[in-house]
């Protein structure tokens, strides 16, 4: 016999939305998941794990969580806004803050990815090993395959950990990068209106 006065959570017949779900699974999932996966657990189709993520998201969005979505993997992050209440409550300062090398290593890594090491010194035009090492280490960016060229150097790509550092949900929210031409003519075109 049910009880008429349990709480809600109690009673079995109820059927929870999807989004719910989807909350409580990514919410355990020890690492990003796929849609397939998220799917295969709740025994629905794919695009129907979609529409529900796209739901979550929306629900999420006044509260202190995110959906970040990466590589068609998905997962629960704080807010981007909380990051400094969270680093200090896991005593985390000290250890968050990149040089000017390591960013200017990182920020040729997010926006050219797959990359290769050759390939970004380069570009920064001095030997990064030390940098690459620093960013592997603190788990922004990861081997994510070998290039088909001579001696199959290694590529690089930035993790999901990249993006919680810098409070994105997908690498596709990056700021676009201005050619250096546009950049000087809107300087210029600022100039002539002030």
């Amino acid at each position: 016999m049910s009880n008429p006065e349990a709480p809600s959570g109690e009673n079995s017949d109820i059927e929870l939305p999807l989004s719910m779900k989807l909350e409580a699974l990514l919410f355990v999932a020890a690492e990003p998941v796929t849609t397939a996966q998220l799917a295969t657990a709740l025994d629905v189709a794919p695009s129907v794990v979609e529409r529900g993520l796209n739901e979550l998201d929306a629900a999420l969005a006044t509260r202190g969580l995110r959906l970040q979505r990466n590589a068609g993997r998905f997962q629960l992050t704080t807010a981007p806004q909380l990051a400094e209440l969270i680093e200090r409550f896991l005593g985390l300062e000290a250890t968050t803050h990149l040089s000017r090398a390591a960013l200017e290593t990182l920020a040729i890594i997010a926006y050219q990815q797959p990359v290769t090491r050759p390939h970004i010194d380069s570009i920064r035009g001095v030997n990064s090993d030390s940098m690459m090492k620093s960013l592997l280490n603190k788990g922004l960016i990861l081997e994510s395959g070998r290039a088909d060229g001579p001696g199959r150097p290694i590529l690089y790509s930035t993790t999901p950990e990249f993006l919680q550092h810098f409070g994105l949900n997908s690498i596709l929210e990056m700021p676009s990068l201005a050619k250096p031409e546009e950049e000087e003519a809107e300087t210029h075109d600022e100039m002539l209106k002030g």
